[in-house]
Order: structure tokens, then sequence, then C-alpha cells
């Protein structure tokens, strides 16, 4: 039983570093998405606004160099729209990330002039209809999300800045500044990479952490379960290990002491038990010898009572009768004692147990008819074999037959056997007096009896129940009762159809 539940624990560290690791992935998930989010906002942010001041500054430019250009001639301005470009487009020696798309505005055109130029074969496709319409209704610069799409190549995410610029003579024309996010986006994913690597590391450390903290806490509790699992076994000898001077060294010393108290009781009880055992086997062997002396006096008085005086002859029978009570208590003290010593042992054989309860029933029927009732019984057709000890079998059945006429008050007992591949019940129901349900529990205790003014006519021991549950349990089955006050009682008694395997069912229901 042990066994099995031990095998459905689960490790409480395991269970507390997981736990730890959830609780660490959704605060360190939640803590790096908001974090990621703020530097996200913040990078493209600086992005936008630098942007917008680089735009600026060159379209400016532009717009300057073609005021003073004007009135020169249109392949001058055309010289003009290359060289913003270039200056645009490269910081020294190096490209600088930009590029320039100047489109003319359509139907602003003086004369033929059209001059739409763009840099490093950037498409005029780059700049959306929708956001051309925004830019050449307004005088000031906007600002949008684009696709910078390049001659025979990919496209790139990038954004643009635009404003309307008129060239005196030439028209008027839209310039766009479009800035590649390439550098932001690799940007943002080294930062996200950082954090997910980070947040790893921090559940990694967390996990460790936790884990080594963990087994110190838990370490002393395993020790206890340990040492509480070899104290079932009968090993007393074991004590917690204590190393420290805590709250955990607290409850070692407090387990040891209860360990400790426990192993002098439990010592105690057994030498206790010894002696009762000792004393009530070798009581009951002591009184055999002088009870057998006894019982061949009383037999000669008996056989010899019809010469008597009619009051000793009544005498001769109550003591043949008490000196046969006497037997049968001495014969249930030494079956209890064998029981308390676990000596008793199964004598296992196959027989029917039908044909067992019929021959109890028949021994008893006289007694039954002297009390007035009548014995009905329920049984399969067939023959129902098992494999029991038929002494004890038949000894238990006895006992719940004798109960039943003893306590039936003159109505029927209704005795019933079910059977099954695997269990065989056996059902002993009277009407009579009954049993309070709070006295249920005891009914199987030594030497007790459930009310003392009963009517019985044959007088008890009082171990009768208790041995037939001793019984019972021998063969790995049970034996539990009902009771109603003015209702009866029911006993039951349960068997595996082989001694010693396990019970698969309940075949009759105790209740009723």
């Amino acid at each position: 039983m042990r066994s099995g539940g031990a095998h459905k624990t689960h490790s409480l560290a395991l269970r507390v570093v997981l736990s730890t690791i959830f609780l660490s992935l959704v605060v360190i998930s939640i803590t790096g998405s908001t974090l990621y989010s703020r530097l996200s906002a913040g990078i493209k942010q600086v992005n936008i606004d630098t942007s917008i001041i680089e735009a600026r500054s060159t379209i400016f430019s532009a717009q300057y160099r073609l005021a003073i250009a004007t009135g020169n001639t249109k392949d001058s301005v055309r010289d003009i729209f290359n060289s913003v470009i270039t200056s645009a487009t490269t910081v020294g020696s190096n490209e600088s990330g930009r590029e320039v798309v100047i489109l003319q505005v359509p139907g602003s055109a003086i004369g033929n002039a059209n001059y739409e130029v763009s840099s490093n074969l950037v498409s005029n496709s780059s700049i959306p209809e929708n956001f051309r319409k925004i830019v050449r209704n307004s005088d000031n610069l906007e600002s949008s999300y684009v696709d910078i799409n390049y001659a025979g190549a990919n496209s790139v995410k990038g954004f643009a800045v635009g404003q309307r610029i008129s060239i005196p003579n030439d028209g008027d024309y839209e310039m766009y500044v479009l800035f590649s996010l390439t550098d932001q986006a690799a940007t943002l994913a080294l930062i996200s990479n950082a954090l997910y690597l980070t947040g790893l590391a921090l559940i990694i450390l967390i996990a460790l952490i936790i884990w080594i903290v963990v087994r110190q806490v838990v370490k002393p509790v395993r020790d206890a379960v340990r040492i509480s699992l070899q104290f079932t076994e009968g090993d007393f000898s074991q004590r917690m290990q204590i190393k420290s001077n805590d709250e955990l060294a607290s409850l070692g010393n407090a387990f040891n002491e209860m360990a400790e108290s426990l192993q002098k009781q439990i010592a105690r009880l057994e030498n206790l038990s010894r002696v009762q055992q000792r004393f009530v086997s070798d009581v009951s062997h002591e009184l055999r010898t002088p009870l057998t002396t006894l019982r061949m006096a009383s037999e000669v008085i008996h056989n010899s009572r019809e010469g008597f005086d009619p009051q000793i002859a009544r005498s001769s029978e109550l003591l043949i009768g008490q000196i046969d009570r006497f037997e049968r208590l001495l014969e249930d003290l030494l079956e209890i004692s064998r029981f308390d010593a676990e000596v008793a042992e199964l004598e296992a054989v196959e027989f029917d147990i039908c044909g067992s309860l019929e021959r109890c029933i028949a021994d008893l029927t006289l007694v039954a008819i002297e009390n007035g009732t009548e014995i009905n019984l329920n049984r399969p057709r067939d023959a129902v074999f098992i494999n029991g000890d038929i002494r004890r079998v038949e000894r238990v059945i006895r006992n719940l037959l004798s109960n039943a006429i003893d306590h039936a008050e003159n109505k029927p007992v209704e005795v019933r056997i079910m059977a099954s591949p695997e269990d065989v019940a056996i059902g002993v129901r009277d009407h009579g007096v009954g049993i309070e349900p709070r006295l249920l529990n005891r009914v199987f205790d030594r030497f007790w009896r459930a009310d003392p003014s009963r009517a019985r006519t044959r007088g008890g021991t009082g171990l009768g129940l208790s041995i037939a549950l001793e019984d019972a349990r021998l063969h790995n089955g049970e034996l539990e009762a009902w009771g109603e006050l003015g209702n009866g009682a029911h006993f039951v008694l349960y068997l595996p159809r082989r001694a010693g395997e396990q019970l698969h069912s309940r075949l009759i229901s105790l209740k009723g």
C-alpha cells in the first residue's frame, strides 16, 4: 500500500521550481515586452525626428540653390537637381543612407520642362499617390512610412519626408527625401535578441537559485518522511541529522524527541501486550487440565442423575451446561491469543461453501425451533467452490446464525449467498430487536454486548464476532454489520474465492 502511494508522490522541490519558472517567465515576458515597446518607440521617434531635421535641411538647401539659379537655362536647373541629389545622398566619400526623389506636380509644367529625377535608380512608385496628394496640398513638410523600390532590386522599408517647392519659370515640384529603415530594424532585432537571451539567462539563474534553496528546505522533510516510513516497518532506531541551529534544526529536534517518545511508548505497549498474551495463553492452557477433570466428574454425576433427588439432578444438568460454556470460553481465549500472537494459520482446501452453509443451518435447526424462528436459505442452484479454511468459515457462519436466532424474536432469519468468479458473499438478516447505528462500530469489540437487557436464551462469551472478524480477515475478506432498533440486523461476510486474494466487489448490499 505504501509503495503504491509512493508512485503517486510528486516532488515538492520540482513543483516549486516549475511554479517559480512559470511566474518568472510571466514577469520577465511582461517586463521585456514593455521595455522593448519603450525602446522601439524611442528609437523610432529619434529616427523620425532626425529624418525630419535632415530632410528639412536638404529641401531648404535645394530651394536656396534653385532660387539663386533663377534665370539660368534649363540645363542649369537639371544640373542643380543632380547636384542636390548628389550632395543629399553622400557624406564625404560615403553614402548617407538617404535617397532623393524629385517629381513634377501634375499640370504645373511651364513649356516642356520636365525634370523628374531620383537617386540610385529609386523608382517613382516608392512615393504612394495618396502621400503625393498630401504633399501637393500642403506648404509644410509631410512624412510617411513607405516602401523604397529600386529598379531591378527588392524593396526596403523606409521613411519619406516631402515638401512642395516652386521654381520660377519651371513650375512646381515635389521633393522627397527617403530614409532607409534597415539599420533601425537591425537595431531593434539586436535589442529583441538581447532581451530574449537576458530573459532566458535570468530564468535559468532564478531556477538554479530556487532549486538550491528549496533543496536545503526540502531535504529535512524528505529525511523525516524516510524515517517515518522506516518507523512503519518497525525500525525505531533512525533519527534525523541536525547540522544547523535554525528553524529546520528545531523541526528535526522536535521530530527526534517525538520518535524517542513513540519508541518508548510502543516498546512499553509491546511488552504489556506480550505479558497479556502470555497470561491469557498460560491461563487458558493451565485451566484445561482441571477443566477436563471437572468434565469427567460432572459426566459421571450427570449419567447417574436418575437416582438423585430432583434438585440434585437439576444441579448436575446446570453443571454440565456451565462446563460446556467454560470450555467454549477457553477455546475462544486460546484462539484470540493465536490472533494476537499472529500465529493463526489457514488450512486452505477446496470446498463447496453452499454445502457448508446448509450443514451449519442443519446444526442450528433445533435451536431455531426452540426459539420459534424459521431459517430461510436463498442459494445458487449450483455448488459454489472456494479455496479457504473450512473450519474457520463454518465457525463464522455458525456465529452469525446463532446471533441472528438469539435476537430474531420469533421472526424469520433470511440467509443469502451470492457468488461471482472472484468473490462470494453470505448475508444473515434477522428482523428482531436490531442494533443502534451509533453502536455498530463496537459490535466486533471483545467482550462487548449491545444491550445486556436483551432477552437471550443462550449465553455467549462476547468473543464470537471478534473471532469471526479475525477469521474473515485471515482470508483477506471482510465482515460488516448494519442494524436499526426494531428493524433487526444484517451481517454480511465477504470472501475472495481464493484465500489471500483481493476482494473485487461487495455482492450483497449491507443495508436492508
